[in-house]
Order: C-alpha cells, then structure tokens, then sequence
C-alpha cells in the first residue's frame, strides 16, 4: 500500500488580517476614467483574490501575489516572514497576469497592466530580508508607462517574460510587445519600445476583407493563454494558444513566425466541443485560461517543450487531455497525448504546472480543490496511458443540515453550539463569519423597518460577540392570541431556522473562498503550493495513518497486517452512526472517572448496560466474527493499529543539527498554520482508527479476560491521549488574556527620518494582532521548521500524550501537556484535559494552579493541601507519580518536607493576590517548620496577611506571639497605619501594646509629623486619642498644637480657608482642654521654634530654652525649642477665632494681603463693626489697647442721642439688642451711654489710668463742644483725673467748663483740708499754675454773666486758700 499524497491549507484572513496591511494608492497620466463597476457577486467577498500566483527568491522567501476587489487592488503576501501585507490600489482593474521578479538581492519590480491600458513597474526594497517592502521606498518606486496601441478599455491577456518584456494578447489575436530600452531610476522613468504583430497566415489575411467571415475569424484567433520559457533564459520567445487551438511562436522580431493548429484526441473528439444554444463548437471557451505551458528539457537539449490542455468538458471518462509538442527552432511537433484521469471527469482545470518532470494539475471539483500529478515521459511518443496522483483535502467538516441535527441532540445551548460549530478551526474563515455577519445583517435591517433591533445597529469588538448578538435577534418569543400561553416551541423553531440559515450563508461565503485558483512553487524543489481565493495551501505527503484512513473510507484493499481494520471498519459501518456515537459518549464518560476496577471488568459492565450486540443483525455478527476469527494473531494485529495511530516515523526521531539549534527560527505564521492543519488531520485521522478498535473491545468483551490486560488498559491510553489532542485541535481562535499584543516596531533615527521624507508616518500605527487557534499558538512555539509531515509528528511525540500505557495511570508529559496549557492562558481547555486524567498528585497540583487562575481559591486551597501529604520520607509515592509531580514544580524537583511545600504554596498564592489562602498555608508551614530553621520571614509574611485582610486581632496576637523583636517592631507600625486608614481607631485603642507603647507613638508622631493634617485618615487626631486615653495629656496637648501649627503653614496654599481655620480653631481648642486638666504649673509644654517667617509680629512672646550644649554640637538646620503655656495657646485660639469671625462677616478679606490680621486691627475691624461686646473681650485677651474702640463706641452714642434713627438701622446686635441691654429703661440714647458708661466701669479704673474715658470725654468735646458731656463721666474724671478735666477745657477753649472744673477742685481741696490734720496741711498740693492759666484764659475772654461770676468766684476760692494756707502754716509753725 503506497502512501499518497493530501493537501493542507492555512486561512489568508486568519493569519493575514486586511487592517494591517498598508495600502499605496498608484496614480495615472490617463484623465476622466470612469468609475469601476459594482459588483454583482452576493456570494463572494471583495477580499476573495480573482487571480493570484507564487514567487520564491532565495532572500525574499516565498511571495503571494493576489489581485482582490474586483481587479482594482494588488497585494503582497510573505509566506515565509510575518512581514505585514501590503497592498497597491491601482486605477482600473489589473488584467490577468502581473508578474513578480528581483533585481539583484535589492529590489524587487511588479509588473502589471490595467484594463485602462497603461503599463506599471513597481520597484520595492528587498534589503532587509526581515522588513521587505516596508523598508523606506525609493523615490519613484511607482512608474507607469501609457500603452499606445490600446483603447481606454481593453481586455486582453498579459505575460511578463521578464523584467524588459511584456506581451500582452488581444482578444482579435493580435500580439503587443513591449520591451524596455532603459529601466530608469530615481530621476528618469523606464524607456518602452512598444511593437504590434499579427498572425501570419493566409487564411487570416484572406479572411480580414469578408466582412462575414470576419468575426469568426477574430474569435477563433482570440488569444486565450500565453506561456514563455521560465526564467531565468535568454529565450525571448513566445507561444500563444489561440480559440482555434492553434499553437503559435512569436520572436521578438518576426512575429508570429509559426503556429500549428493541435490535432483531437480519438478518445474524447466529440467532447472536446463547447455548446452553445445547441450548437457544436470547434473553439475552445472564450475565457483566458491557464493552458500552456513551456518548458525546456535541460542540459545540451536545445528542445523546448509546450504543453497544451484541451477540455472535454461533456466526456464522462475524463475532463481533458495534454498534448506534448517539441519545438526545435520554428518546427513544431506533436510527441504524445496524456489522458486525465477519470476523477477528472466534469471537473474544470484551474492551472498546471510542470515541476522536476511532474505534471501537477488543479482542478476545481464542486467548488473544491483537487489536485493531481503524474510523470511527464518526454521520450515517449503517441498516446500513453498515464498513472495519476490524486490528492484532496483531508476529511473536512461540512456544516451540512444532517450534521446540524446530530449537534442539536446534545445538551445544551442552542446558540453555544451553533457557535462553537462555526468558530471551529477550519470550518469557516474569519472573513467569511465577517463577511456573512455583514449580509445577515443588512439582509435584517433591509425588513425591520424604522426601528431595528438594538443589536442590528451596535457595534461589535469582535466578530464572534457580533454574530452571537445579531443572529436570531429579530425572533421574538410570541403569545398564543387566545390562551395567551408562550409559544415556546415556534420560538426555538423560528430561533433555529435563523440559526440555519446563517450557517448555509457561510457555507456559500465559504464555498467561494475556497475556490481554487493555480498552482505554484515553493522553496524546495518538489513543493508545489495550492493557491485558492482566500486558502493558501500544500502539496504534501500522506503519513501512514492517513494513507490507511483514506483506503479504508474509500473501501479500498488494505495491506494484511492491517486486515483487521477493513473488519472493524465494516463493524463500525454495520453498528450505525447513531449507535457509534453513543458508544463513544459511553468510553468519555468511562475515562472522565476515576478507575477503581479493572478495565476489562469495566468494559464487560458497560457492553452489558449498552447491549451493544444488539444494534447489530445475527447474519452481520456472525461474519465479523468469522472474518475475525480468521485472524491468526489478533493480540498482534492490535498492538500493531496501536503503533500505528501512536507512532510516527522513524526519520523524524533524529535530534536537530547543532547548527540548526544555532540558526534562528525561519518558521512562518503560515507554515505554522500548515503544521496545525496537518496535525489536526492526522489526529482525526488516528482517532477515528482508534475508536473502531475501542469498538472491537465492546464486540469481544466477553473475551477480554483472555486478553492481556495491558494490552487494553493501552488501547484505552491511547484513545484517551487522541481525544486529548482531538479537543485541542477543535478549540477556536480566542482572546486567553495570557498573550500579550505585539509591540510596536522598534524604529531607529534613520527610519524615522526615511518615512517622514516618504510619508509613511501611518505605517508606525498599531498593527491588529490575530488570535491564532490554541494548535497554531503550540504548534509554533515547538519551533520546529522541518517539512511536513515531519513538523506535525515532531509536535505529536513532543507532546508526549500518545506515551501513556494505563488509564488509571498520568506520564510526566500528559501533565506537563496540561500545564502548558494553563501556563498559556486556555484555562477551560486546560480543565477539559485534567478531566480526562485521574488525580494524581501532579494533575492535583495543576488542577489547583488552574483553579487559582479562574478564581476559585477555595478549592485550589483544598487541593494544594491534599497534595502536601505527597512530600517527604513518608509519602508512599509511587516512582511514575513522583516524577510527574516533580516535573510541574520548580526545578523539577520535590520539595524534602510538607514545611517546604507550605512555603512554596504560600509563595503561589501571594503571587496571585490570594492573602486569606497565603495566611493559611504560612500557618500550615509554621505548624511543621522544624526547630533550627529561621522562621522570621514566615511570622512577617503572617502578620502582613492578617493585617491586609483586616482581621487585626489575629495580627496583634501574632505580633505578640512571634519571638522575633525585629519582626516585632517592623509590623507594629504597619498594623497601626492600616488600622488608621481603614477607621479602626477603637480597635486600635483597644489593644494593650504594653511593651510597644513607644513604638506606637513613634509611628503615629512621624505620620502626624509629615503628612497632610487634612487628609484622612488624621493620624494627629489619633496620637491624641492615644495620649489622652492613657492620660499623657501633655503630649495629648502638644499633638493638637502641632496640628494647629500645621495648618498655619498650610494657609496661604489652600484654597479653603474658612475651612482651615476651624481646623486649627478646634486643635487649639483640643489642646487647651488637655493642658486644663493638668494644675496650672505643669500648664507648659515644649515644642520646636516655628521659622521666623511664621511668627507673628505681635504674638505673646515665649520663653525659649536655653542651651547648654554649644552650638558647635548641633548642625546647622536644628531648630530652638520654646515653652507653650497654657495663656499663650488660648492667645492663639482668640486671635484665630476672631480672624475666622472677620473673614466670614467679610470674605474679601481672603482676598486682602492682611488675611492674617494683627491684633489691633482685628479690635479696630470689630469695634467698626459695632461687634463691642467682643471687641473688649478680644482686646482684654489679646492685651490690647482699646482707646480707639472706645473712642467709636462714644461716637455711636452721640450719634444715637443726635440721630437714633440712623443707628438702630445698623447692626447693634452685639451691645444694644443683647438681653442686658435692652432690659434697661429709657431711650436708645440712653442705654447706649449706660452700656458705654458700665464699659467704661470694666475695663477702665487706675491700672488704665482710667484713659478711656479720656478718650470717650475728648471723643465728645471733639464731636460738640456746645454739648454737656454726661455727668457720671465729668463725675468719675472728677475724682480721679480733676486736672485732666481742667487742661481738656482749656485745650478745648471750654473756658466756663475750666472755670468750673478748677472751682470744683478747689473746693474739693478746700474740704479735704478742713478733714484732714492740721500737721498734715501744709503738704497738701494744688496746681495753682493750671488755676492761674485757666484765670488769665478767662481774662482773656468775652465771658458770659454766668462765667464772669465763676471767674469771681474761682479768684476769690484761690485768694482765700491761699490765706488759709498762710495762716495754717504760721500756725505750723
């Protein structure tokens, strides 16, 4: 049984998305051309290529070339980089073929020839093999070249032989040639030379001057395919096969020189016409097809070779032949005839190539691609009957209405496997979900009317969420209209008919796709790639189980050690699909639980349970076990299908080349692609191989116990291993979270200048990164760049999953398959596998790992502990555990204890932010850890988790239970801070720290030291709390007034002011009260000197202390400590309660350079503001003179007695509403000079020297002379400041009030005399100078009768007294 060949393809959308390719658009010399058309095609996608073709140069790779959007756009794919497309947008559509070639290693030209009739040379760097065309692009890299011998619209068929030629051929039969005289550069553009030639024959000639025969005649020399000798040669020639089939050679200077019409072949003559309207034609189709081809034979053979494909397109044998014609000079000869083979048959080709003697053919088959090859024998001659290669896709899922109902029947939701069906790899491309979403969804909104679902009009961040969000959104659940009951049964009907016919819409999207279009050559020699319009794909060889698959799908003759597959192909055929799957579901469910039992007890209990014999009929069982029976060694015949589904070839077993291991990885996100899809064929290929021998197990259980026992435990390791990899392989392209986006290209300075000067500045966007199926993302960190299918058995026995000989039993591979998984972020596919696996200690330990990634901390606790019974002397492992769980931790190595397996756990936990589980495990570790290990970083680690978690009481005890002091120390701080900023204060308070009080109050003091007073949490608040609950109340004291003073700094930075007042107001409050509660002379305490800068001009001043120490001993920034007593912070709190009072009836004072009022102007500000009750509180606190305010308070009462009115409009709510003085009888008048008269008995006596009523008495004089002052202020000025009175009336030119005053006091000595001892007479004193002067002013003056008489009476007191005195004094003597 010789192996065959498959075909393997990878998705252009999936791994090439169009959002990163960059496009260029072309500009043309050619004016007015019009718009393209429409298209026509609701099947297909603009992005599906209508032509595209292969390059391969050694330093450029291989390089796709395909033409989408209906023609207009040509884009560049590197299949051999991950170089980003890029794309050319060009005028009109490009006709068939543009061509690629190099120009040394540097540059790489495109030439192309648009519908408008203008030729294009694109010139692209190729230096940097990594950068391609994205390098910087020279400065006229687009040149085109105005074709003159074509219309603004022509059609016709372009081969490029070359880089200096083009041919073009026109539907007439004509033949353009354009050569290149000059290619040009930088400054001048290519030089053409353009020539047009006609075929030479007379027929043609003859035929040209009948106007009837002229069009037939043109249509029959229509050019169809253009084929030259590859290059490299030096062979200008070209051959054209016209309509007529006819054959011919043009030279670059003669023209057609000859042509030779090809013969019919015998077999298929009849078929080879085309019929149109009933009516055979001689001529081939009218569309350009790839049908020639030319090639040389090598060495000295100067022979060349043209191949030509005739279709049969109505011949049931076949759907063509090739005819081999030898061309020697302008000779041309047929040699031989090649048939195509009979799966040809109503098949349409697509391209042929001829490829080291091989003649490989495309063929499109009912929307599919085949492909064939067969040797090409030159030295045969005639007819030869030729053996072909067919290859195919391998079995591929069909989303057909059958299988759709055998998804239906599984649990679940509908639209979960409706979308797990369509995002399964290689069912259909993202461009076709994309695509097919975009109709559904226009195909909704064109009968929905004005008011569309929400769905219909949103936007979507993936075209997954977008499906599963617009798909059955117009279906409704409806009410029956006369029961009202919900018609559940339509809705699920409607909901998946529109599920249905989703899917068909993406089957035909994808039908197209799919489409095949040529055939190319890749880097080695024999590969052959498969070009489709949106799949690039392999020609590749079968491995051994897909070459046994397809014989037996395909019911052909299989090798002898293999017979007893056809036997259990034809069980498994006869037991029925639904019968097979449910046997299958029988086998999941028996390997997703723990096996406590033999195996082979267990399949004889479950074949009794499914009664499995009995789906099949006696005539049908009794065949199968003769046919079985026939079998000599059927224990050998298993064990050889189980090295076949489980082994692979014996030349991939070689390890890699040093030098290989050297060289970096030239693996592609395509080749990657082509591995995964080889792979996920093979599997399924070996899975559905393993399956029918786990069906002859069922068959035959109740013989199994004469079986060897390992032998089935390994049918069913094996079977588990490909189900493992089968799940693996069906999961789709999705966001884990675990891969990180690609950065951005790392640009150097000259690259940054190069795309500026070419205006490529869009290029440096952020590029879309693809989510590659969960095989791809493997199968390309294998790093594996053999050759298929070495690649894909390489990544198979890397895997390790096919290694397992028992059930019951876990390899170190399987695990470490696993956790790989998990590691890259596929946590549900990773679960999905640790099901299929018994728990072990190594799957236990993965499945906790998982756990903690998906949140379930509880459960991976649980697990981790069950797995720390596994470490140690004791653990009774067996050796295959043992290295399985040592294989998924650290080092590969077991820990030697369950002390160092609690730290380690303890460690995980951390890592993922799980403190309650890292708490618990530290406690498990600290409960095991042996008596000479340093545990210090475990008690920290403990404390640290309590006190994140809040659980502060279980913190404290384990500060006071570590016998650490240094762990001690370090964590009391931490748990204060927390417990403060997360507003535990009572808590806090509540704990002892009988030993650590000092470290308490450190901690708090440096947070209330250098942290913001105003932001929470307030630690100075809490160091007050904490002095004042153990009664420091000193300390409490100076905590508040370093938060007072605090606040001062922060004054003129805030922009609430008011608010920072009260702030310090209340701490000034709070340290009052603390300092009242100690006796008046421990009333102190002791704080830093504030900088000058924060010192009020008229502040107490306080006693500073002394130092002893020299200033030598301190440095330069220590600040002098001062005395606070009690007096000077109430000082404090009076002037800032005042100022606050001030800004608040005023805010503009927060305006004003003077916020921080001094002490004078504050009483000034309030005694203005008729505020007299606190202005003579404030100025008695504050030590302030009150002149002034007494001199306003005077002014308001003389106002009041002059106009009261005007008065009481203001505001006298501080002296003339307060209760007091409202009570008292009289006019406003009067109470207003009562209040200043009770005043003035307060605040003013003979410590004032009773000043302030001199200033209310000249405050009066000053207002009105003319006006009495009140009687109880002369009175009270009488007796303690006579003279004051007589001086003020003499200032005040008063000369009456002075005649009075003197008299007064005159009389007053005079009655003190009389009282007082005669010895003591002669010291008594008068001013009899002030009496003199108020006499001689009097004198001076027109006095009044009545002041005339007190002048009298004044001189006659003095002349008496001074008798008196006289005669007192004799009598002294």
């Amino acid at each position: 049984m010789n192996s065959g060949n498959i075909l393997v393809a990878a998705q252009l959308s999936s791994l090439y998305p169009s959002s990163n390719a960059v496009s260029l658009v072309l500009q043309t010399e050619r004016r007015n051309l019009p718009l393209p058309p429409p298209r026509t095609d609701t099947d297909s996608s603009s992005e599906h290529a209508s032509y595209s073709s292969t390059f391969y140069a050694p330093h450029t790779g291989t390089i796709l070339l395909r033409v989408i959007h209906a023609g207009l756009i040509l884009e560049l794919i590197s299949l051999s980089t991950d170089v980003p497309p890029i794309r050319f947008v060009f005028p009109s559509a490009v006709l068939p073929a543009p061509a690629i070639f190099t120009w040394g290693e540097k540059e790489l030209h495109i030439l192309a020839v648009i519908s408008s009739g203008s030729l294009f040379r694109l010139v692209l760097p190729t230096v940097n093999p990594t950068r391609l065309w994205h390098d910087p692009l020279p400065k006229q890299w687009s040149r085109e070249y105005v074709v003159k011998n074509v219309s603004d619209h022509f059609y016709g068929v372009v081969q490029a032989q070359g880089l200096l030629c083009v041919v073009i051929g026109l539907t007439n039969g004509s033949l353009i040639r354009i050569e290149a005289e000059n290619i040009g550069d930088d400054n001048f553009h290519d030089l053409w030379a353009e020539h047009v030639y006609s075929p030479s024959s007379f027929l043609g000639t003859l035929t040209s001057y009948l106007p009837s025969l002229q069009s037939s005649s043109s249509a029959a020399s229509e050019i169809l395919s253009i084929a030259s000798k590859p290059q490299p040669t030096e062979l200008g020639h070209v051959w054209t096969l016209s309509r007529d089939r006819t054959l011919r050679l043009w030279t670059a200077k003669g023209g057609c020189v000859a042509s030779k019409a090809l013969s019919l072949s015998g077999n298929a003559s009849d078929e080879s016409y085309v019929t149109s309207n009933g009516i055979k034609s001689e001529l081939l189709g009218a569309e350009p097809r790839n049908l020639l081809r030319v090639f040389g034979n090598g060495g000295d053979d100067e022979t060349t070779y043209a191949v030509a494909f005739t279709p049969t397109p109505s011949y049931p044998q076949s759907g063509g032949y090739f005819q081999l014609v030898a061309i020697n000079s302008d000779q041309m000869r047929e040699v031989q005839t090649v048939e195509c083979s009979a799966p040809s048959a109503h098949c349409h080709l697509q391209d042929f190539i001829i490829n080291d003697d091989f003649l490989y053919t495309l063929w499109e088959r009912q929307g599919s691609s085949m492909t064939e090859r067969t040797k090409l024998n030159i030295a045969a001659t005639g007819g030869s009957s030729a053996i072909w290669e067919t290859a195919t896709y391998g079995e591929e899922t069909d989303l057909t209405p059958t299988n759709l109902d055998e998804l239906l029947r599984s649990p679940g939701s509908l639209t979960d496997k409706f979308m797990t069906a369509i995002l399964r790899p290689g069912v259909f491309s993202p461009l076709t979900l994309r695509t097919a979403v975009e109709q559904y969804t226009d195909a909704c909104l064109s009968v929905s009317g004005s008011h569309p679902p929400p769905p219909l009009t949103s936007s979507h961040p993936t075209t997954a969420e977008n499906i599963a969000a617009v798909v059955g959104c117009t279906v409704t659940l409806m009410q029956d209209p006369q029961t009202g009951a919900l018609q559940h049964d339509r809705y699920w009907n409607a909901l998946k008919r529109d599920w249905e016919g989703f899917v068909a819409r993406c089957r035909e999207v994808e039908r197209s796709a799919r489409w095949p279009l040529g055939l190319g050559k890749g880097k080695s020699r024999d590969e052959v790639i498969v070009i489709e319009r949106e799949r690039v794909g392999v020609y590749v060889k079968e491995d051994l189980p897909l070459t046994v698959h397809r014989y037996l799908s395909d019911s052909l003759p299989v090798e002898p050690h293999f017979a007893v597959l056809d036997i259990l192909w034809t069980l498994c055929d006869k037991i029925g699909h639904e019968a097979l799957q449910n046997l299958e579901t029988r086998i999941v469910d028996i390997l997703h639980q723990e096996i406590a039992f033999s195996i082979v007890d267990i399949i004889e209990d479950q074949a009794q349970r499914f009664n499995f014999k009995a789906s099949l009929d006696e005539p049908s069982e009794a065949n199968i076990i003769a046919r079985l029976q026939g079998i000599e060694d059927l224990d050998g015949a298993v064990r050889i299908i189980l090295d076949l589904v489980a082994g692979f070839e014996q030349e991939v077993k070689r390890e890699e080349d040093e030098v290989e291991l050297l060289l970096p990885s030239s693996r592609s996100d395509w080749t990657t692609a082509l591995s995964a899809s080889y792979i996920m064929t093979t599997v399924h290929a070996r899975y559905d191989i393993c399956i029918a021998l786990v069906t002859l197990l069922f068959f035959l259980a109740d013989d199994l116990k004469e079986w060897d026992p390992s032998l089935v435990e390994e049918v069913f390791a094996v079977f588990r291993g490909l189900a493992m990899l089968r799940s693996v392989a069906r999961q789709p392209a999705a966001d884990t979270g675990g891969e990180q986006e690609a950065s951005d290209e790392i640009l150097t300075t000259d690259d940054v200048i190069a795309r500026m000067s070419n205006m490529h500045v869009s290029r440096n966007q952020a590029r879309f990164v693809p989510t590659f199926p969960l095989l791809h993302r493997l199968t390309g960190q294998s790093g594996e760049t053999t050759e298929l299918p070495g690649a894909a058995h390489r990544f198979l026995d890397a895997s390790g999953v096919l290694q397992s000989t028992s059930p019951a039993r876990v390899t170190q591979f399987e695990a470490l398959f696993c956790e790989r998984l998990r590691l890259l972020g596929y946590y549900e596919v990773a679960r999905e596998m640790l099901a299929w696996l018994p728990r072990t200690p190594g799957v236990v330990f993965i499945a906790a790992c998982l756990y903690i990634n998906i949140g379930r901390a509880e459960d991976a606790a649980q697990l981790m502990e069950k797995v720390a019974g596994s470490f140690g002397r004791d653990s009774g492992l067996s050796l295959e555990d043992a290295e399985t769980l040592a294989s998924v931790l650290p080092g590969a190595v077991l820990f030697d204890s369950e002390f160092t397996f609690y730290i380690h756990a303890s460690a995980i936990f951390r890592s993922n932010g799980l403190t309650q589980q890292e708490v618990s495990f530290i406690r498990l570790a600290l409960s095991v850890a042996p008596q000479d290990v340093d545990t210090s970083e475990l008690w920290f680690g403990l404390i640290r988790g309590y006190i994140d978690l809040g659980f502060y009481e279980d913190a404290y005890s384990a500060i006071i239970a570590t016998p650490y002091d240094s762990v001690k120390r370090e964590c009391i701080s931490q748990l204060v801070y927390r417990m403060c900023e997360e507003s535990t204060i009572e808590q806090l308070m509540s704990f002892n720290f009988a030993t650590f009080s000092a470290e308490i109050e450190d901690a708090l003091a440096f947070k209330a030291r250098n942290t913001d007073p105003r932001a929470r949490p307030f630690y100075s608040r809490i160091l007050y709390t904490w002095y004042t609950r153990r009664g420091d109340h000193r300390n409490a004291a100076r905590t508040m007034y370093q938060r007072a003073r605090k606040f001062q700094e922060n004054t003129a930075q805030s922009t609430d002011v008011i608010a920072l007042m009260e702030e310090q107001l209340e701490a000034y409050l709070l340290a009052i009260n603390s300092l009242s509660l100690l006796a008046p002379k421990f009333a102190w305490i002791v704080i830093q000197a504030p900088p000058s800068a924060m010192i009020d001009a008229e502040s107490h001043k306080r006693r500073k202390l002394s130092k002893n120490i020299p200033d030598s001993t301190f440095t330069g920034d220590k600040h002098d400590s001062e005395i606070v007593n009690l007096s000077n912070i109430k000082y404090d709190y009076t002037l800032l309660s005042t100022r606050l009072w001030l800004i608040r009836r005023d805010p503009t004072l927060l305006s004003a350079a003077d916020v921080l009022l001094s002490p004078v102007s504050i009483v000034l500000r309030l005694g203005q503001a008729n505020q007299f009750d606190m202005a003579m509180a404030t100025a008695r606190s504050l030590d302030v003179d009150m002149s002034e305010l007494f001199a306003t308070l005077t002014s308001q009462c003389l106002r009041l007695s002059r106009n009261p009115e005007t008065v009481l409009q203001e505001d006298t709510s501080d002296w003339l509403l307060t209760d007091n003085v409202s009570s008292w009888p009289g006019s406003p008048a009067d109470r207003g000079w009562r209040y200043l008269r009770v005043a003035l008995e307060r605040h003013d006596n003979a410590e004032t020297d009773f000043k302030y009523s001199k200033t209310a008495f000249e405050t009066i004089l000053s207002s009105d002379r003319s006006s009495p002052p009140p009687p109880w202020l002369v009175h009270s000025l009488e007796e303690n400041h006579h003279e004051y009175l007589i001086r003020t009336s003499l200032r005040y030119d008063i000369i009456e009030s002075a005649l009075e005053h003197s008299l007064s006091l005159l009389r007053q000595a005079n009655t003190a005399l009389s009282r007082a001892p005669q010895k003591a007479a002669s010291v008594t004193w008068l001013p009899y100078t002030l009496i003199d002067q108020v006499l001689a002013a009097s004198a001076q003056n027109d006095l009044t009768t009545r002041g005339q008489g007190l002048r009298t009476e004044l001189q006659t007191e003095v002349n008496n007294r001074v008798k008196r005195m006289q005669k007192m004094s004799r009598f002294a003597v």
